[in-house]
Parts: C-alpha cells; sequence; structure tokens
C-alpha cells in the first residue's frame, strides 16, 4: 500500500498542476489598460454584441419555418433563458473585475487546464463570429447592387471549386476587417466611440421599423384565417426558442470589458441587465411588427423585413432597413474584434499562451498585437472561407463557457474563504527577553482575543469566555460550504463531517453529469437510441431526479454573503437550468460540429502541454520559496539562535535548518538547554 501511494504522488501532483487556481491580486482595480468606459459604453456595446444581422434574418427566418406569429413568445423565452446566463457573467464581471470573461472566470473557480479550454473554445468562436459576420456583411451589400463584385471578382480575380472554401474570394469582407481592426487598435475610447454611432444609427432604424411597422399592421395576419397565431403548435415555439437564443449571444462583451470599466462592481450588472432588456425588447417588437404586416407563410427569410415593407407598397423603406442592417453587422463585427484580442492577452498574461500577446501599447493602453495577428487571422477566414461553413463551427464553444461560468458561480457562491497569510513574518524578541512558548499563568485570567474589527478586547469573567465560545461556533456554523442549522437535523450524519464546500463540489459534479445524461435521453432517447416508453420514463425520473437532489444539496449549505458586489439569486436554481439549458442546446448541435470541436481541443491541448502548462504562472509561483517566518530563542547565556519556518496555508510548517551555523559554545548551550 505504501508503495502504491508513493507511485501515485506523481499523477496526484501532475493532477494538481491542471486544477491549479489562479491567485487573485490584493488590488483588482490596478490593470495596465485603460479604466474609462461607463455603464452607458457598456450597455451599447452589448447591445451591439446582440442586435445584429440575427434581427433582420433570424426573426423572418424562425416566423416562416419554425414557430409562426409565435416566434414572439420563442424570442420571450429565450431572453428569459439568456437572462441566466448573463446574470452569472454579471456576477463574475463584478466580482473579478478583469479581463478574459469566462476564461478568467473558470481559472478562479475550477482550475487551470478548464480555463485554457475555454478560452481557446471562445477564441475560435470569436474568430469565426466576426469572420461569418463580414461574410454576411459583404453579401448584404453585394445584393443591394445586384452581386457586382461577385461577379467581377469571379470572372476577373479567382474562381474555387474546392469543399468548404468560399467560389470566390471575398475581398470585400476581408478589406472590412483590415479596416475595423485597425479603428480597434487605436485605443478602447475610439472603438467605443465608433461603437455608439453605430448603434446609434441601428437603434434609429429599429424605432423607424416599429413605428411605420405598427402603421401598416394588419390583425388578420395573427387570425385562423392565415393560420393562427402558433401553427406549429408547442414544439414550434420551443424549437423556435433553441434557435432564438443564439441571438443573444454577445453580451459576454460587457464582462470582457470589466479591466476597463470605471466602476465595474456597479457598471458591469446593470450594463448586462440594460442591454440584455434592450435587445429582448427590439426581438419581441420586430418579430410582432413583421408577422402582422403580412402573413408569416409568405414571409422571404433572406430579407424579411424589405421585403416585407416592399410588398405593402413602401420599397423606399428597404433602402432604410439596409442602412439599419449594416450599421447593426457593424458593432457585431467591432464587439467581436474587441473581446477577441482581450482575451488572448489574458490567457498570454496568465502565462498560458505565447507572451507575445501580452504586450499593451503604453499609449492607447490595448493589447496591440493580438489585435492585429487575431484581426488579421480573422480576415483570412472571411476571404477563403463559405459564410455556411462558417456558421456550422459556431455555438459549441460559447455554450460550453455559458456552462463553466454557471457552474463557476455556485462553486465560488459556496467556497469558504481562504486565509490570508503575510508574504512574510518576522516576529522579532528583544535580546534581554526570554521566549516563552506557553502562556504564562497570569494570561491566562486575562484572554486577549482578536475581533473581527481588529481591536483588542479583555476577557475575564468565565460568563464572557463562554459567550465567546458560542459565539465562535455560530461562526463557524454560518461559514460558506457549511451545512445550514436547519438542515443538520436531516443531514447532519450523512454530510456533516465533510470540510467545508466539499458536498458542494461534488454536487455540482452531479449536476453537470446529470444534465448531460437527463438532456441525451431527450435528444437521443426516442430517435437515435431507440429507448421503449418505460425505460425512457424510467432514465428521465432518475437523471432528472438526481439533478433536483444535488441542487437541493447545494442549497442545504451556507453561501457566502457580499453586499459589495452584485450576486446571483436563488443561487444554485438560476445557475442550474442555465446549465441545463446549456447543455440542451449543445446536444442538438450536429454531429460535424462536434467532430470539428474535438479537432479544435485536441489541438489545444497539443498547445496547453507545449507550452501553457511550463510557461504558466500560477506554476512559477508554485516553485518560489515558501513564505517563512523567523523565530528567535534566547539561550541562558543571552546568545541568540533564529529558526526558520515555512508558513503553510492550514498554519503547519515544518522547521527548516537554521540560516546560520551557530558556534560551538552556542551547541552546548543549546544542547544544556534542551536538557
Amino acid at each position: 500500500m505504501a508503495t502504491c501511494g508513493r507511485g501515485c504522488v506523481p499523477a496526484v501532483r501532475f493532477c494538481q498542476r491542471l486544477n491549479r487556481l489562479k491567485t487573485l491580486d490584493d488590488d483588482l482595480m490596478v490593470t495596465s489598460m485603460k479604466r474609462c468606459l461607463t455603464m452607458v459604453d457598456l450597455a451599447l456595446l452589448g447591445v451591439g454584441g446582440m442586435v445584429g444581422s440575427g434581427l433582420y434574418v433570424l426573426t423572418g427566418t424562425v416566423a416562416k419555418d419554425t414557430a409562426g406569429p409565435a416566434v414572439v413568445l420563442s424570442f420571450l423565452i429565450a431572453g428569459i433563458a439568456s437572462l441566466m446566463a448573463a446574470l452569472c457573467y454579471a456576477e463574475f464581471g463584478a466580482r473579478v473585475p478583469r479581463t478574459g470573461s469566462a476564461y478568467m472566470f473558470t481559472y478562479v473557480s475550477c482550475g487551470e487546464i478548464w480555463a485554457f479550454l475555454i478560452g481557446w473554445n471562445v477564441v475560435l468562436e470569436y474568430m469565426i463570429g466576426g469572420a461569418a459576420v463580414a461574410r454576411a456583411w459583404s453579401g448584404y451589400l453585394d445584393s443591394m447592387f445586384n452581386h457586382t463584385i461577385q461577379n467581377y471578382t469571379e470572372n476577373h480575380i479567382m474562381k474555387w471549386n474546392v469543399p468548404y472554401i468560399a467560389h470566390y474570394p471575398d475581398l470585400l469582407a476581408a478589406g472590412i476587417l483590415v479596416v475595423a481592426t485597425i479603428f480597434i487598435t487605436f485605443g478602447v475610447r475610439v472603438s467605443s466611440w465608433l461603437n455608439h454611432i453605430f448603434s446609434a444609427v441601428s437603434l434609429v432604424v429599429i424605432l423607424f421599423i416599429l413605428v411605420f411597422g405598427f402603421v401598416l399592421a394588419d390583425p388578420v395576419n395573427w387570425s385562423q384565417k392565415e393560420g393562427g397565431f402558433a401553427p406549429f403548435g408547442v414544439s414550434g415555439v420551443m424549437a423556435g426558442t433553441a434557435t432564438c437564443f443564439y441571438a443573444f449571444v454577445g453580451f459576454d462583451v460587457i464582462a470582457a470589458s470589466s479591466e476597463e470599466a470605471k466602476n465595474p462592481q456597479r457598471a458591469i450588472p446593470m450594463a448586462t441587465a440594460i442591454s440584455l432588456c434592450m435587445a429582448a425588447t427590439a426581438y419581441i417588437l420586430v418579430s410582432t411588427v413583421l408577422t402582422l404586416m403580412v402573413p408569416w407563410h409568405s414571409l422571404d427569410p433572406n430579407s424579411a423585413l424589405s421585403d416585407a415593407f416592399f410588398r405593402r407598397g413602401y420599397s423606399w423603406a428597404g433602402y432604410i432597413v439596409a442602412v439599419g442592417s449594416i450599421c447593426a453587422m457593424n458593432t457585431v463585427l467591432l464587439s467581436n474584434l474587441f473581446s477577441l484580442p482581450r482575451i488572448v492577452y489574458a490567457m498570454a498574461e496568465d502565462g498560458l499562451f505565447f507572451a507575445f500577446f501580452a504586450k499593451v501599447n503604453p499609449v492607447t493602453k490595448v493589447p496591440v498585437n493580438a489585435i492585429l495577428v487575431f484581426g488579421l487571422l480573422m480576415a483570412v477566414m472571411a476571404l477563403i472561407f463559405d459564410l455556411e461553413a462558417l456558421v456550422q463551427f459556431l455555438s459549441i464553444g460559447t455554450l460550453l463557457a455559458y456552462t463553466f461560468v454557471a457552474a463557476s458561480v455556485i462553486v465560488l457562491r459556496f467556497q469558504p474563504e481562504k486565509e490570508k497569510t503575510s508574504s512574510k513574518v518576522n516576529s522579532t524578541t528583544s535580546p534581554n527577553t526570554n521566549y516563552n512558548p506557553e502562556p504564562s499563568p497570569e494570561a491566562s485570567e486575562s484572554q486577549i482575543i482578536a475581533q473581527d474589527s481588529g481591536e483588542l478586547k479583555e476577557y475575564e469573567s468565565f460568563s464572557d469566555k463562554l459567550q465567546l465560545v458560542e459565539m465562535q461556533k455560530t461562526r463557524e456554523r454560518s461559514a460558506p460550504g457549511v451545512l445550514k442549522a436547519r438542515w443538520e437535523p436531516y443531514l447532519g450524519r450523512l454530510l456533516g463531517d465533510f470540510e467545508p464546500g466539499e458536498v458542494v463540489a461534488f454536487s455540482v459534479l452531479a449536476v453537470m453529469v446529470s444534465s448531460v445524461s437527463l438532456c441525451a435521453v431527450f435528444v437521443f432517447g426516442s430517435n437515435q437510441l431507440q429507448l421503449p416508453t418505460w425505460s425512457f420514463a424510467v432514465l428521465i425520473v432518475v437523471f432528472g431526479s438526481t439533478f433536483l437532489l444535488s441542487l437541493v444539496i447545494i442549497y442545504a449549505h451556507e453561501p457566502h454573503i457580499n453586499t459589495k458586489t452584485f450576486q446571483v439569486p436563488l443561487v444554485p436554481f438560476i445557475p442550474g437550468a442555465s446549465i441545463l439549458m446549456n447543455v440542451f442546446l449543445m446536444l442538438k448541435l450536429s454531429p460535424m460540429t462536434w467532430i470539428r470541436f474535438t479537432v479544435w481541443v485536441a489541438a489545444g491541448l497539443l498547445v496547453y502541454f507545449g507550452y501553457g502548462i511550463w510557461h504558466s504562472k500560477e506554476g512559477l509561483r508554485e516553485l518560489q520559496p515558501k513564505d517563512m517566518a523567523a523565530r528567535y530563542v534566547v539561550l541562558p547565556s543571552g546568545s541568540l539562535v533564529e529558526t526558520v519556518q515555512s508558513v503553510q496555508p492550514n498554519g503547519h510548517g515544518d522547521a527548516s535548518a537554521l540560516h546560520t551555523t551557530p558556534s560551538p559554545a552556542q551547541s552546548a548551550e543549546e544542547q544544556q538547554a534542551k536538557r
């Protein structure tokens, strides 16, 4: 057994290296970037990231093919589901105001390798998202001029016939990305003002669509004559919800900007809530107007709004809609180009990615190297890849990030506070003062106890001492991660002996496993697995009960209460529902998406084990000398001997050898003192 234990030590240490947590600085407001973004700036960044081409394309597609006029309900339900994920991001952005978004949040709660994989996949999501929006921007503008640019490129420049590659190089899409990249390098204020301009134009166009659209609205288009309000039933509404959920992807740009916010503790939660409400309102009202203007079954999925105005005899309004669509896509481009380099910078700053990307320009206060390199990579992807091939990659990385952030909120909410130790503790004693580790009889009569306020209070009476003991027991009982007092009669024998936070960690793992199992039965049980009805029902009950029981066990523990920053309400139930929703949507993705995801993760593991694990700053911090505490012992002759003891997190340390070798006389005196 001992040999097996010693043989397992390297494996245990290796796992500890993979799961080490990021150590945060004492002052999280200190940064090499420029804190200049207000709540309005952050809210408009969020609106720009969410209200893009989806408003002009997705509404018509879902209404015609999936939900009918009930697309209004689909957007409403999708907005509520997105709010659960957004609240988790808001809590982390306020509590950890550092750039990196989901990568940073996972690093401080789940572990290093998980954080790297989240960041690695989010980087791909942003690159593909930016390239796909640029291709859509180019195609939309080209269609307004009867595809003149496409025809000229195919006839005079180049044409390809390669699978997954565009038929022609989209020079316009690549060009707009290069121009946007150059503007982003000028600094966060320039990026913010550009986003303000495009967002303002987009909001004005949306207001025009709503006012003019409600004037042209005809309630008959929702009547039974045209198929009714929900022609595809409840299943159509829920299928539309799964598609509409992706319309709200983009609010994480607010959390990614937390290191450049003036007052992140207040601005991040407020901006997240405001931007999500504005985006949801825009989607719901525009889809309402669209399905009231023309019958839902006659919509053109590619340009629903422009076509609707054209069919009502107002073709000139289509040009206004086109201007709004282009401005909306510009805001999404800026959002992707704004967030992507900051995640790369955060990974490089922690040593998990190449240090070249961690450099911040001293003038503009932005990571210029990361902006230029990944902006150009995004332009190359937009140049050669087809829009449909790009879109197939989307969503899985974002949903995975949402899942880990929700789990991280639960873990940190019930995690016991770590005791802070000073970097070096030196307690010196005058040579004329004897060191006595045992308390004197006089000291035992009056105990000096340090209070939370930092003041010292003397307890002289026995009743005061009993009151102090009871107060300390109450504090221990109400510490984060400890079983609540009212649950002790029911769960005390089963869960009372575990360390604080340990049961919660296992329960979060059970939530994740049961979520995957439950959603897998829902998605694959009837068709791919062809389960009998009784087996399907039993599995649903078992995995559903495990999911709910795990959440109840987590709820039975004391949470960490922080009144200084925003906290997600109803933890762990809101994060748990977000996890379930995200897992369900991930399992609904195509098998090819999962294959591509696996290949990208494998490439990321090569980068991590080839570079990141060896250059991790957390790993380098572990190699630094342990914190030491000096202790001085005065011998009978009056000579001073110094011993050094390493300070461990749990308060136990091993005394090391003396730094200075004592003289023979001192050694003899020391031996005599010991006897």
